[in-house]
């Protein structure tokens, strides 16, 4: 590995480090949908790291595709920034629609009171809800399709910083720097996600949450919808 190289694969790994690190979109979805739903650390792992590798591998695929056909860095970082700006807004969906069911559960959780009269003289009253008896198939359903949805999202979102990087050793017809680069930066980037995310979940696990437990889907959703909003109006 020549000095040049060696240089550019500190980038790779210190850039790809940084820009998670910085990027809560890579790590928060995770952190507090795996509280919300209950998820194991073992289901929590397994679903960030996929996403990882949907959201590493788009961005290689389409670097590779672009070093192929000869396509320029300007417009394979166009590309980028368009997909970038479809993660976003798709964040801010997902979170919208999962506060508002979550909103809805809540309600239909809420315990009320009826009063009965009968024929014969007298009457009482029960409390119920209207949750558990009509809604368990739906929450499930939804359960289910959460970790597919953040996986779309993810795929949607670009690694932005990568492409300039992968790039740059192809245009020397290094094509084995580009794989090398591209293997770091992926790597790197996983890693962090998954770290970052198994340090908050043993973190919580530590906290008691009872209090709030009640609102830990409606919080996720809010959360999420927030992530979606910093990414497409601050950037992040």
């Amino acid at each position: 590995m020549d000095n040049s190289l060696m240089l550019l694969s500190l980038t790779a790994v210190s850039i790809g480090f940084v820009h998670t690190l910085l990027g809560p979109d890579h790590y928060l979805p995770f952190i507090v949908l795996s509280e919300a739903k209950k998820w194991t650390v073992k289901k929590t792992m397994i679903v960030t790291f996929f996403c990882g590798i949907g959201h590493v591998l788009s961005s290689v695929v389409l670097g590779i595709i672009g070093i192929l056909i000869g396509i320029s860095v300007n417009r394979l970082v166009a590309v980028e920034s368009f997909r970038g700006n479809i993660a976003g807004w798709l964040f801010i969906a997902f979170g919208l629609v999962y506060m508002i069911i979550s909103l809805r559960n809540i309600y239909k959780k809420k315990r009320h009171n009826h009063s009965h009269f009968h024929i014969e003289g007298g009457f009482h009253t029960h409390d119920h809800n209207h949750h558990d008896a009509h809604s368990h198939i739906h929450d499930t359903d939804i359960v289910r399709t959460t970790p597919w949805v953040l996986f779309l999202i993810f795929v949607f979102g670009p690694c932005e910083p990568l492409i300039p990087i992968l790039m740059y050793p192809a245009a020397k017809n290094n094509i084995s720097g580009s794989i090398i680069v591209s293997v770091l930066f992926s790597i790197v980037t996983i890693a962090t996600m998954m770290s970052i995310v198994l340090a908050f979940k043993m973190g919580i696990s530590r906290i008691n949450l009872k209090p709030v437990e009640r609102y830990s889907n409606l919080i996720a959703g809010g959360m999420i919808f927030f992530t979606g909003v910093a990414i497409q109006f601050l950037s992040l």
